[in-house]
């Protein structure tokens, strides 16, 4: 028996490998992928390396990775896809899980849930996705009416893009300017998925629709009791997910369809849902991989050797452009005007015209899902879907940086109000020391 004394000190904490606590690196970035500015950097990061390398002597490569068949004996099932298909079809569900989230947060607990402060946004988003499509059609009805299947490319508001660039240039913005632009684009995706849904498939089946209804349903049961099991629930929207995607409906749509399922409100009738976990979760995976992803495959527009002259003048091109600069922007003010001029409908007390301009103008950055919704009109990789990602990159840039020059002069003048106010606080005759509450 040993005549050693007992260790007495505090006992050494127990390692234990793959520990969550062990993982302060990953919360930390998990955290840092769902700011805005994060997310919307990556996306545009995504398409100018893709820009880049289309446009270099090594497009041949790029080429062949975007035209790459993983699983060549997936045709019986329709999954015989490449890498920039997978990106379309399988990346992108994700990010329509999320916004599906989203989607139901609004209309359980959010600004859509009361009519009356919904109206705004609402009819703002149908005009800024109306006017568009209209002088989109009206452009290429002058010119012969061949890319018309296109009218819905410049109707879609990139949501992740437009809200980074009002982070990035709003620090002292109105908080309702930022709650009219995140509402706004949210009706602004359901109405896009709506229109991708009905407009935009091909060769419908309705039988693996149908039978897509089941994997929801019991995704759904699930998540109702609470049951977030992640080796039930992830093959369950694999399922989903294949089966709607065999129906010729785009298999994006199953994202959007498994999201409505989740429950908004805690158990005890909270706010704080399953809902906001899950996108709590999912948004880092969304933001950090999915859409940059998707963006590296979809925005590789080569223009060595086009007829520059031709594209400019190609009517996809001009409707494309012409819709997500002027067609959004009108849409977007002229409706809210016109809503708030003949109702009682009024915008945020804290929220002038020329904000809402800027906002109108912001609206017309139509990545992402302008993009998708281009290679479904015309097929990925045609020269009309070339010339339309080459318009959406166009258009995006265009109409932030007109929104730039309207947001940052309307965030200085805030900013001098807020400091004009800080200086009227500390002299209003109060002594700092009670200001501070230190007496």
């Amino acid at each position: 028996m040993s005549d050693r004394a007992p260790h007495t000190g505090p006992s050494r904490p127990t390692r234990r490998l793959f520990s969550r606590t062990s993982w302060p690196e990953a919360r930390f970035l998990a955290d840092v992928l769902r700011t805005e500015t994060v997310g919307g950097g990556l996306l545009l990061l995504g398409a100018v390396i893709a820009l880049v390398w289309a446009n270099s002597p090594w497009e041949s490569a790029y080429q062949a990775l975007g035209g790459w068949v993983p699983w060549a004996g997936g045709a019986g099932l329709h999954l015989d896809l490449s890498l920039s298909a997978w990106a379309a079809d399988g990346l992108l569900a994700v990010f329509f899980f999320v916004v599906g989230l989203e989607l139901k947060r609004e209309f359980v607990v959010g600004e859509l849930r009361d009519p009356r402060r919904a109206a705004l946004p609402v009819v703002a988003a149908v005009g800024g996705m109306a006017l568009p499509a209209l002088i989109y059609v009206a452009v290429n009805l002058a010119a012969g009416g061949d890319g018309l299947r296109g009218w819905a490319i410049p109707t879609a508001t990139d949501i992740a893009f437009a809200l980074a660039v009002l982070a990035v240039i709003g620090s002292h913005l109105p908080q309702g300017l930022r709650a009219f632009l995140l509402t706004l684009a949210v009706v602004d995706d359901l109405l896009a998925i709506t229109v991708i849904a009905i407009f935009y498939t091909d060769d419908f089946s309705p039988l693996p629709l149908l039978a897509a209804l089941a994997p929801i349903a019991v995704f759904g049961l699930l998540v109702q009791r609470r049951r977030t099991w992640w080796w039930a629930l992830i093959p369950l929207a694999v399922a989903a997910w294949t089966l709607v995607h065999a129906s010729g409906v785009h298999a994006t749509v199953a994202g959007v369809l498994l999201g409505f399922t989740v429950p908004v409100l805690g158990r005890d009738g909270g706010t704080h849902g399953l809902a906001e976990h899950l996108e709590h979760r999912w948004r880092p995976v969304s933001a950090g991989f999915a859409v940059p992803v998707f963006a590296f495959f979809a925005a590789g527009v080569s223009l060595r050797g086009a007829d520059l002259g031709a594209i400019v003048t190609d009517p996809i091109v001009i409707g494309v452009v012409a819709g997500l600069v002027v067609g959004k922007a009108v849409g977007i003010f002229g409706s809210t005007f016109l809503l708030a001029r003949f109702t009682r409908a009024q915008l945020d007390e804290d929220i002038t015209w020329t904000d809402l301009l800027g906002v109108a103008l912001l609206a017309g950055v139509g990545f992402t899902v302008s993009l998708l919704i281009g290679e479904l009109a015309f097929g990925a990789g045609s020269a009309a879907d070339d010339n339309a990602k080459a318009a959406v990159l166009t258009g995006s840039v265009i109409a932030a940086l007109l929104a730039a020059v309207v947001l940052v002069r309307r965030n200085a003048a805030y900013r001098r109000i807020a400091e004009a106010e800080r200086v009227d606080a500390d002299h209003d005759g109060v002594p700092d020391v009670y200001q501070r509450g230190d007496g």
